[in-house]
């Protein structure tokens, strides 16, 4: 299953400049782990961070100045870094499995001259089979919308980045010409109606762009979730389906769905629940008259059932949960902020390990990121899947991975646990 390898943001809110895990060019860097938890004091950046995955999902969905307007943001200058005036970026590496080369998407935001955000530059770029230094072979460019493409799978003479830089419009007009012969063959000129939707939403639903398409489906299924309790006792229409929505409000909806086609696998998940929430001991779902789902909790003391309504926040993000880690399809990244919010604080660890196991299953689970402030949680996790993020000297985020200290390697070698260390200090910036 794909995997992000590094991830990079610039002038995102409080993100002046961040990196986490490797890049095309810092590969020195050790990439992202499985299972990421990012922590840090309140007000640093980490709901920042949680929502720049969001952002990029969304503007691939709904394009850039939706994006921008969406989910509270306020607009592309209410998430532009205060005081730059230089664009919003992205960038992010990633392998679709583990032994492909990997990829580097990069995306440039800026506002036009009618004061709307659009989306400035964008490009996708691959080493070469055999390639292990220079620049990668660039297979999308387009800067304002216009640019080159490259077909197929394979690498080939398009661009000439040896020294970082090429004259795009002048290879746009070589290839339409027909004097740039080798790469006419392999290239196409392209230019998008739409300035404020992104190049791989577009390129990516054709066939002769797989490489482009694969990438869009990439980032199509990740899953950040705006799950809220409140959303889960909603009353939808009854129908089963197969995933869990960004909102939880098909919870039931997904019940019927592992009834019916995976009742193993849902027993599975009631015995696990069964030694997290002592008591419950079957869920399912009833319809209403009017052709709505009730979400149904047995309890082995009570003869009748308590419905999703009355259950509490913490039971029903338990189950939301791990009906997640338990979808038969995963999606290829899970992005969760502050899971343990309404948690009792012993199940904790054991969340945490859960989302490990998922994530380094034999069967290709998720690639977890959380975001957290719960020291029980972290105590479950190694020194290299936790990054800390704080306030640098500039009021801007700054951002380490604990496995950096090798203080901290060290003591939770000699049996420690990170979330200890953490609550006393031993993290901070020294």
């Amino acid at each position: 299953m794909a995997k992000i390898e590094g991830f990079r943001i610039k002038n995102f809110r409080s993100l002046k400049d961040v990196t986490l895990g490797r890049l095309w060019n810092q590969q020195l860097a050790e990439p992202l782990t499985p299972m990421t938890a990012v922590i840090g004091k309140n007000g640093v950046g980490k709901s920042t961070l949680f929502d720049a995955f969001g952002f990029l999902a969304d503007a691939l969905k709904s394009g850039i100045e939706e994006a921008c307007d969406s989910r509270g943001r306020g607009g592309f200058n209410r998430i532009r870094a205060q005081g730059q005036q230089a664009p919003i970026e992205f960038e992010v590496y990633y392998k679709e499995d583990g032994n492909a080369r990997p990829i580097t998407y990069e995306i440039a935001i800026d506002l036009d001259s009618s004061g709307r955000p659009y989306v400035l530059k964008e490009r996708l770029r691959q080493r070469r089979k055999g390639q292990k230094h220079g620049w990668p072979f660039s297979f999308l460019v387009l800067n304002h919308g216009k640019g080159v493409v490259w077909k197929g799978e394979q690498e080939g003479r398009q661009i000439n980045e040896d020294h970082g830089d090429f004259d795009l419009f002048g290879l746009m007009e070589s290839i339409k010409s027909g004097e740039a012969k080798e790469e006419s063959k392999e290239t196409e000129v392209v230019e998008l109606e739409d300035m404020r939707k992104l190049g791989i939403a577009t390129l990516g639903s054709l066939k002769q762009h797989p490489r482009i398409s694969a990438f869009r489906r990439f980032i199509e299924g990740w899953y950040v979730s705006y799950f809220t309790p409140n959303s889960a006792r909603s009353l939808p229409l009854a129908g089963p389906q197969k995933h869990l929505n960004i909102l939880g409000d098909n919870l039931g909806n997904v019940v019927q769905f592992m009834e019916r086609e995976h009742p193993k696998r849902f027993q599975t998940i009631l015995n696990r629940i069964a030694e997290k929430i002592p008591g419950i001991n079957k869920i399912d779902t009833e319809p209403t008259n009017d052709g709505r789902l009730l979400l149904r909790f047995n309890d082995k003391g009570f003869q009748d059932p308590f419905y999703s309504q009355q259950m509490s926040d913490g039971t029903l993000k338990v189950f939301a949960y791990l009906l997640l880690l338990e979808d038969p399809t995963p999606p290829p990244f899970l992005c969760i902020e502050e899971p343990e919010n309404g948690l009792y604080h012993k199940l904790l660890e054991s969340l945490a390990r859960e989302f490990r196991e998922h994530a380094t299953g034999r069967k290709g689970g998720s690639q977890v990121f959380i975001t957290t402030h719960q020291p029980y949680l972290v105590d479950a996790l190694e020194p290299s899947e936790v990054w800390i993020l704080e306030k640098g000297p500039d009021g801007f985020s700054i951002i380490r991975r604990a496995s950096e200290d090798e203080t901290v390697k060290n003591l939770v070698a000699e049996g420690l646990p990170l979330g200890g260390l953490w609550y006393s200090d031993y993290l901070d910036a020294r």
